[in-house]
């Protein structure tokens, strides 16, 4: 669980992660849960502040949702059955189960909410973006579908998500603030940037995340 510095120890010290992620990024997923094992692995010897960032796979997907796996078809090709195969296997050896039932499409209203939690704290951000991504990829949940982030919101107990989310202006400038600052040089995600200098990308190892805290924090 990512841990706001303002709860941490003055004797550790701080390693702030920037992360640049789109919650149908399956890599995303991958990338967090192996983090989240790392920073429960060091929480004793570091504190940790994480800011969940927006990038876009696929920003002319359509916001009603279009079934995922015909979309993936199309994209992938011939190489649709090895390439979802083998995000299968990956997600079997963490012990879940890779879900490409339901819809996909259009992920700028999720990103919102991932702003709109951020502003009540980065531990309440951190566990919406679990929600998301756990949601969608093994539950075949719609990224775009309203009452789903609604839902989301509610579990971490964000107060006014869905009156924020009924206005589309709400979080529009900000979120696309933050890709223009965070991602948009960026060629894929997940990407993520240790106490501002030392960057990594990909669905990194609990390993490779451990030897990255090092490093940021040396």
């Amino acid at each position: 669980m990512a841990e706001s510095s303002t709860t941490g120890n003055a004797s550790r010290k701080l390693i702030r992660i920037d992360i640049s992620s789109d919650n149908v990024c399956p890599w995303c997923y991958v990338g967090k849960i192996n983090l989240d094992k790392a920073i429960a692995a060091s929480k004793h010897q570091f504190d940790f502040e994480i800011h969940w960032h927006p990038f876009f796979l696929e920003p002319s997907a359509p916001k009603e949702g279009v079934n995922k796996r015909e979309f993936y078809r199309q994209k992938f090709g011939s190489e649709y059955e090895r390439i979802i195969g083998g995000m299968t296997e990956i997600y079997r050896k963490l012990g879940l189960d890779y879900n490409m039932d339901g819809l996909t499409g259009n992920t700028f209203d999720s990103h919102r909410l991932i702003h709109f939690a951020g502003q009540q704290g980065v531990n309440k951000q951190h566990e919406v973006v679990e929600l998301l991504l756990n949601g969608y990829m093994t539950k075949g949940k719609y990224i775009g579908d309203r009452e789903f982030l609604v839902e989301c919101a509610k579990k971490v107990g964000l107060e006014g998500a869905a009156e924020f989310l009924e206005n589309p202006n709400n979080g529009f400038e900000e979120v696309n603030e933050e890709l223009r600052k965070y991602s948009a040089h960026l060629g894929g995600v997940p990407y993520y940037v240790m106490n501002g200098q030392h960057k990594f990308s990909g669905g990194l190892s609990c390993e490779a995340f451990l030897k990255a805290f090092q490093s940021a924090a040396n």
